[in-house]
């Protein structure tokens, strides 16, 4: 019966992973018809939009909303403290680079969870796999692009950055259980303190009712409900197998925006693929 019970939750956090992941590949195309918003405005406005998901969550119980601060904090570290250092990283380095570095994170929540979760021994087979997914990222991010040589400042941020979010997502299930509609006072606080960098680090824009409708359907998709998806994931399932998942973000975000393109995926494409399904598969298998 336990293991009936563990093969349940494993298959349900899997497709709570698998929908998070596919509303993280819709951001970039997304963020295409937004370029000319500032980051830190659109991802103010957007995660207030997001956070407007735990209001159906809690039965409108704000109750639920309420976090210890020790927690409230950790939720602020990753969401605003992700974002904040991912966006000083595309200012500092070039932004294919910089988005390579910065998908470091799925590697790294396989390399952490057995160091910060119990119940979970270090095995090489899960840090393979792990090597072999970043491989298929990386080919997804860069593609046949030329990549620019030499050392930028912006690779420390976009490296801290994935730090932030790989270890946000362990230590959530380290501290006092929360509800799941708590992610919004997380997002509540962090997209307040990015209006507040938008105030002091970037020109005033105005927005159009067009931009209005785009940034609500952000925060409604990869900057809400993915948060609040993840969030309900890990909660339920093994994080090693739910890192390497991670790692068909880009490659979906890859996808994705050359269909809209209209554009033919190249042999790049078609090798991340094998890579990162690959990787996947063998992560599944050695839960």
């Amino acid at each position: 019966m336990p293991s009936t019970t563990s093969a349940t939750h494993g298959r349900s956090a899997t497709g709570l992973a698998l929908g998070a992941i596919a509303l993280w590949a819709t951001l970039a195309s997304l963020s295409v018809s937004l370029a000319h918003v500032p980051p830190f405005l659109l991802t103010g406005l957007a995660l207030l939009s997001g956070s407007l998901i735990a209001l159906p969550l809690s039965g409108f119980d704000m109750r639920q909303w309420r976090v210890p601060l020790p927690t409230l904090a950790l939720g602020v570290y990753g969401l605003f403290g992700y974002h904040f250092l991912f966006f000083i990283a595309l200012r500092y380095a070039p932004a294919v680079q910089a988005n390579l570095v910065n998908y470091l994170w799925p590697l790294l929540i396989v390399l952490l969870a057995p160091l910060l979760l119990r119940g979970l021994s270090f095995r090489w087979a899960h840090v393979l796999a792990a090597c072999v997914g970043f491989a298929g990222a990386a080919l997804a991010i860069a593609g046949g692009k030329s990549l620019d040589a030499g050392f930028a400042w912006g690779y420390l941020p976009a490296a801290a950055s994935a730090f932030i979010w790989a270890s946000y997502s362990l230590l959530t299930q380290r501290v006092a259980h929360f509800p799941n509609a708590a992610i919004g006072s997380f997002a509540v606080v962090s997209g307040l303190l990015s209006l507040l960098c938008h105030v002091f680090l970037e020109p005033a824009t105005a927005l159009s009712w067009r931009d209005l409708l785009l940034i609500a359907a952000l925060g409604l998709g990869p900057l809400g409900a993915a948060f609040f998806l993840w969030d309900a994931a890990l909660k339920r399932g093994d994080a090693r197998v739910i890192g390497l998942l991670s790692f068909l973000t880009p490659l979906l975000s890859t996808l994705l925006l050359l269909w809209l393109r209209g554009e033919t995926p190249g042999l790049s494409i078609l090798g991340a693929m094998l890579l990162i399904v690959g990787a996947a598969l063998i992560g599944t298998r050695l839960r």
